[in-house]
This record gives structure tokens, C-alpha cells and sequence, in this order.
């Protein structure tokens, strides 16, 4: 039987706050995506050469400054796409301020090309956007099926979830997207986290304090 290729993925911390920024390849195409350029903005371009990636898309699983801090700069340099949930705008339009609170500084990003929506495919077509609100309102997973490949953001962390006393952060709502739309996914995936090491859905639904599956 065929056997289609693993996806190239690369994860690494990046940025004031070490967000988890992740790097998606087609094996065969070499179009990638990247998720949550939170900065270091040239050792991210400096391993997409590496790899031999085109970037093509950068998306973002929230409109947290410390997820986007990079994302104008790779824009600038590759003409990539920029990709948010709508309903996370009020936060886009308000990094600055999210910036001068944590005193990190401000580079200006431009506006999102489109508006992610829930179960849409991504630019390389390998995966889905899954709407996960809770965390923020427009808060997004990614799930790559064929690579049982789960990129989270900051709704579920390992043993822990996202917070919810920011801006539109709500604890029911991160309930239910984790309940509902994660833990019903393949419990041998590899869930890559907003920040610190992966975990697997199986290990969250049997383990996770905040919520057990």
C-alpha cells in the first residue's frame, strides 16, 4: 500500500514569553505554514531555509501578543497569508496595548488576510482549523489527522488549560471546546501546547486536574 509521507513539523520556543511556535511542511510540495510566530523572527526564516520550506500561510491559534510577535516581519519578507479567528479581531486591534501592559516592545503587524473559520482546511491541505473558544473567543486548534497531530495553543496545556481571566476569556466555554472538540480526537495524538513540553490527548482525558475527559 502507498504510504503518504509524514508532514515535516518543528516545534521551538520563541519570543519574551516562549511561545510555542511550530513549523508545518509538505514533505512533497515543501508549502508550509507556520503557527503562532511569537518571535525570533530569523531563526524562524533561518530553519525554514534549512528545511527547504516555502511559507506560505501564518496562522494563528489567538490574538495574544506573545503568539504574533513575529508575524509582520515574516508577512514582509514571504508575502504569506495572515490568519485569525474574527471573532479575535478586538484583540488584534489592541496588541499594542497588550505590548506596553507586558512590557514587551511593540512591532505593528498588519491586519489579517482572512478570517479562519471552524473545520476549514489549511493552506497545505493536510489539516483543520477547529474553532475551540474559551481561552479567547476566537481561540483555534489545528488537527492533522494523517499525522495524529494536534496544535493546541493555549486551551490545553499538560496537566493544565488556558486562562481565562483575559480579555473575553471564559471558563465554560474552554470546558466545552476541550470536552467536546478535543478530547473526542485520536487519544494517541500529540497535542503541541501554547508553551511548555507536548502531551498526548489520552494522558490530558485521563489525567488533566481542571478537566478530566
Amino acid at each position: 500500500m502507498h504510504q503518504t509521507p509524514s508532514l515535516i513539523r518543528e516545534t521551538f520556543p520563541v519570543g519574551p514569553l516562549q511561545c510555542n511556535c511550530t513549523l508545518i511542511g509538505d514533505p512533497v510540495s515543501k508549502k508550509a505554514i507556520v503557527v503562532d510566530p511569537g518571535g525570533d523572527h530569523q531563526f524562524i526564516f533561518k530553519r525554514l531555509d534549512e528545511l527547504g520550506l516555502k511559507l506560505v500561510s501564518i496562522i494563528h491559534t489567538h490574538a495574544h501578543l506573545d503568539h504574533f510577535l513575529a508575524s509582520g516581519e515574516l508577512k514582509k519578507v514571504t508575502g504569506a497569508t495572515l490568519h485569525l479567528h474574527k471573532e479575535d479581531q478586538f484583540l488584534w486591534d489592541n496588541l499594542e496595548m497588550q505590548c506596553k501592559m507586558f512590557g514587551v516592545p511593540y512591532t505593528p503587524v498588519p491586519a489579517p488576510d482572512q478570517w479562519l473559520s471552524d473545520d476549514e482546511e489549511l493552506a497545505c491541505g493536510c489539516g483543520v482549523a477547529l474553532h475551540t473558544p474559551g481561552h479567547t473567543p476566537g481561540s483555534m486548534s489545528f488537527w492533522f489527522p494523517q499525522d495524529k497531530l494536534l496544535i493546541a495553543g493555549d486551551t490545553l496545556f499538560r496537566r493544565g488549560i488556558g486562562r481565562t481571566d483575559l480579555w473575553g476569556g471564559d471558563y465554560r466555554q474552554i470546558e466545552q471546546s476541550i470536552r467536546q472538540r478535543l478530547y473526542s480526537l485520536d487519544e494517541d495524538a500529540v497535542v503541541v501546547t501554547g508553551h511548555g513540553p507536548d502531551t498526548r490527548i489520552g494522558d490530558e482525558i485521563r489525567e488533566n486536574p481542571f478537566i478530566r475527559g
